[in-house]
């Protein structure tokens, strides 16, 4: 059995921050933070864990390293924050270090584990209340922390500015009139049906899914908008670092810009995460029941259209694929079989992943893992083997990918472990099979 002191990756944001630790500040903020924020759940959890095992094969972390117990998701919350709690957080900056890597880093809040739990313990709970204790520390992994500093200064992930916003509108409007002259990318348009919202890196580097979107929009004739100003980005690394006041403040912005419009209801592009704090997390902060206006993700979207005939394809995709199915739209939002709807439509061949829907397999990437950057990257390939073992038993070469954290996780993978395999997002496909005006 390995230990977290084993293991510990140099990071500057961990370094850093443990330098100008106390342990009275420890204390403080360790018991401001359970005395104010949790309640009765935690207590419940850290008094039923039997400590009994069964959570352990749940974890990829676990599988992926020959059953090292220091990797069960019972280890990593004894090791973090019910440690905190029997001490009343009286341990020392070097431990937060290691608490700390083992919460951003070897945890993906991928909630598999609850699925084996025989008394419904949430590890991603109480792995995410663990990162909001090392926030409150200024202990967090740097390019998290940067990229939650984004967040909270231009409310969006990439730091990209408004008129780069705008400008990334109009070149995919731009790009696209050569197939579709008539296409246009609505902004500000008051009374829409869709506002159609995306992730902070597509305008960054995958503009392509923006002009892929728009197209979809343009061949099903919807009346649809996107925002000029900021709330655009649906994304949220601000509820991945701890930083939740700043997650309530993209969430409202979000809600805000798309009430401003007075649009019917938001469709969100293939993410998982930004589902997560729309239904799960940013609307509980803000204190909300339900969300002010309605939002699906993409998956339902298409569904939808498939179902009223708004799509046509010119033939189906020749090429057996296989299915990922991310965590926090599939564990988190049921929509595996959705998933099967769409995927089924469009495709002749699927091939399984096994185990598969609410049992798959996490990417590695999610829960703001491949955000805490390069250093842990070694983390995440040796952390899931037992995902490029399960990949490469379909034989496919092609895996349909309805996230972003995902394609970037399971990418890295297929890389790391010279699989040959490609990701696809649902709407690369629907994009390519999908009948186009002729010119």
């Amino acid at each position: 059995m390995s230990h977290i002191a084993d293991r510990i990756v140099s990071d500057p944001g961990l370094e850093n921050g443990v330098a100008s630790l106390t342990t009275e500040k420890i204390q403080e903020v360790v018991n401001r933070v359970l005395k104010g924020e949790t309640g009765a759940k935690l207590k419940v959890y850290r008094e039923t864990c039997m400590r009994c095992g069964l959570c352990a094969q749940g974890c990829h972390f676990y599988m992926s390293h020959d059953s090292d117990p220091s990797y069960t998701p019972v280890s990593k919350a004894t090791e973090t924050i019910y440690r905190l709690m029997d001490t009343k957080g009286k341990v020392t900056p070097q431990e937060i270090y290691g608490m700390a890597q083992i919460a951003f880093t070897e945890c993906n809040l991928c909630k598999r584990c609850a699925h084996y739990c025989p008394v419904g313990i949430d590890i991603a709970y109480v792995m995410i209340t663990m990162r909001r204790i090392c926030w409150m520390l200024d202990v967090v992994p740097q390019y998290i922390r940067d990229t939650a500093h984004s967040h909270s200064s231009t409310m969006n992930q990439m730091w990209v500015k408004d008129d780069e916003w705008i400008d990334a509108l109009q070149w995919q409007e731009d790009e696209a009139r050569d197939e579709f002259p008539g296409l246009r990318i609505p902004l500000d348009k008051e009374g829409a049906d869709i506002y159609y919202s995306v992730i902070g890196p597509e305008p960054k580097f995958r503009t392509q899914l923006i002009y892929q979107a728009a197209a979809i929009m343009e061949a099903a004739g919807l009346n649809w908008t996107m925002p000029s100003h900021p709330g655009w980005d649906n994304s949220d690394m601000c509820m991945y670092a701890g930083d939740f006041e700043n997650m309530g403040r993209l969430k409202r912005c979000h809600y805000e810009s798309a009430q401003k419009l007075r649009v019917k209801k938001i469709v969100m592009g293939e993410c998982g995460h930004a589902f997560r704090s729309v239904y799960d997390m940013g609307n509980r902060w803000l204190a909300y029941k339900d969300s002010p206006i309605p939002i699906v993700h993409a998956i339902e979207f298409y569904w939808d259209l498939i179902q009223e005939g708004k799509i046509k394809l010119m033939h189906k995709y020749e090429k057996p694929v296989t299915i990922q199915d991310p965590c926090n739209i599939i564990r988190g939002r049921g929509l595996m079989d959705k998933l099967r709807d769409v995927v089924h439509y469009l495709c002749d061949e699927v091939v399984e992943m096994t185990p598969n829907r609410e049992h798959n397999y996490c990417c590695c990437a999610g829960g703001g893992v491949i955000n805490c950057g390069p250093p842990f990257k070694n983390t995440r390939m040796k952390g899931n083997r037992v995902k490029a073992e399960q990949l490469k038993a379909t034989g496919v070469k092609d895996v349909v990918i309805p996230c972003h954290n995902c394609h970037g996780g399971i990418e890295d993978i297929i890389g790391y472990y010279d699989l040959g395999m490609h990701g696809k997002f649902i709407g690369d496909i629907i994009y390519e099979l999908m009948e186009k005006p002729e010119l």
